[in-house]
């Protein structure tokens, strides 16, 4: 990572070039010698803090060519933290540009320790508050976080969970069916702790060989089995101070599994053939799709470890439960198709829609961006089928195979209809009635029936 860069805006040079020996070991420097060139540097929004003596030209001996400037600061880069030059006796003029938007001043004639504590902390401040608007923004948008998607209940109580968990560093044990994004929930946790800036390893405990495995987590030091001529860092290491996210971790070999449980104990971990532990600061993240405590209760699985992981457990619904989201998620993957193959508008027929919507999604949320690829493929107008989607047959044989009392299969076709209705229409309930022949009031009681919402 580079160096925080500062802004020195000073019309007088040997000033100018002093502040920049001082500052630009620690410091990436730009001077700008009057109003005109702070505002084009300022513009770049790539300075998050600017030292400005208010006094610059055509009247150096007046303040007020840096006081407009700092007036249209929010116009040019509203981040910037300044800190304004001042002579011992302008306080109040010191304090006007405080009010206009200055976090601090430092008086003439400048003592660059001083200088140097206020410039830290206007850095620490610009970093703090880049990084709240960063989550903010993440984690308020509307049915989305971290790259997910959802506006079902089940998504949106996730989204909240994911929110609360990422302010701690206690082990989530992440459980659901394959495709239901476990990867993405662990980046998501990752991405909102403050662990952020670190590293999130993924290791996938069923991809790597169990004779390289140890090496592959704790690395090993030069000559400690024959091959090892080098020095190998593990990837706990490699994540030190940040995540590691264990894939599968039912795959995970019962010896390792031993390994591991000392590591979460101790927060250690030795490389093969050291002499000593080394002490790590790493929080686990880890997912399987099986039932570890079935995994336990067979002796597969060391039950301290299960405990050990399953601090917080974090269950992820099937596409199949949250089918609000099918259509957003469908969507979702059509757009990026499209701007990938460059084919313009695509859209679905209404027989694709019922179709995606009647899908029971076995594979989730893969299965879906895996149907929508396969659509894309053979894609031969901008209209895509239940047909293109590989849905048309399956979807019958699962309706004449599928028996049902008549009050399952009345549910089954409500529930089916409306959601419809609600997508044909985007979620227009006078529309949707309309369609469905009944009135709103009926839209309603039915949607509040079947837990349906918008």
């Amino acid at each position: 990572m580079g160096k925080n860069r500062l802004l020195i805006i000073e019309d007088e040079p040997s000033v100018a070039k002093q502040l920049k020996w001082a500052f630009c070991e620690e410091y990436d420097v730009a001077i700008a010698n009057d109003a005109k060139a702070a505002r084009k540097l300022l513009s770049s929004g790539t300075f998050p803090v600017a030292t400005l003596d208010l006094g610059l030209p055509p009247n150096p001996d007046s303040p007020n060519e840096g006081l407009k400037l700092l007036e249209k600061l929010s116009g040019l880069g509203a981040l910037t933290k300044v800190v304004v030059i001042t002579g011992n006796t302008e306080k109040e003029t010191a304090l006007e540009a405080v009010a206009l938007g200055a976090i601090d001043f430092c008086e003439k004639p400048i003592d660059l320790n001083v200088l140097g504590i206020i410039l830290n902390r206007a850095f620490r401040m610009h970093a703090l508050e880049t990084e709240n608007r960063h989550l903010l923004t993440v984690a308020n948008k509307a049915g989305a976080l971290c790259g997910m998607l959802g506006v079902s209940p089940k998504m949106q109580e996730l989204f909240v969970r994911i929110k609360k968990v990422s302010a701690s560093d206690y082990p989530v044990l992440i459980t659901g069916d394959s495709g239901t994004g476990k990867e993405m929930v662990a980046n998501a946790i990752h991405q909102l702790s403050r662990r952020s800036k670190k590293p999130l390893v993924i290791i996938n405990c069923g991809a790597i060989p169990e004779n390289l495995l140890e090496s592959e987590l704790f690395g090993h030091e030069r000559g400690a089995f024959t091959g090892a001529v080098d020095k190998k860092i593990g990837k706990f290491e490699h994540a030190d101070k940040g995540t590691v996210f264990l894939d599968e971790i039912g795959e995970l070999p019962m010896p390792m599994q031993v390994k591991l449980l000392r590591c979460l104990q101790e927060g250690t971990i030795e490389r093969i053939g050291g002499s000593k532990p080394l002490s790590l600061d790493v929080r686990i993240l880890a997912a399987t799709n099986i039932d570890l405590k079935t995994a336990v209760e067979q002796g597969v699985f060391r039950e301290d470890l299960y405990f050990r992981l399953n601090v917080v457990p974090m269950e992820l619904p099937a596409l199949r439960e949250r089918s609000e989201d099918i259509m957003l998620l469908a969507q979702h993957f059509l757009a990026a198709e499209s701007r990938v193959l460059k084919t313009g508008r695509v859209s679905f027929s209404t027989d694709a829609v019922s179709a995606l919507i009647s899908h029971e999604w076995p594979g989730n949320v893969r299965e879906l961006q895996n149907c929508i690829r396969r659509a894309m493929a053979v894609l031969s107008s901008q209209w895509i089928t239940a047909s293109d989607l590989g849905l048309a047959e399956p979807q019958k044989d699962n309706a004449e195979n599928a028996f049902y009392t008549l009050q399952e299969a009345r549910d089954i076709a409500e529930r089916r209809c409306i959601r419809q209705a609600l997508l044909l229409t985007g979620s227009n309930i006078s529309q949707a009635a309309k369609l469905l022949a009944v009135s709103r009031p009926t839209v309603h009681d039915l949607m509040k029936k079947h837990g349906i919402s918008i």
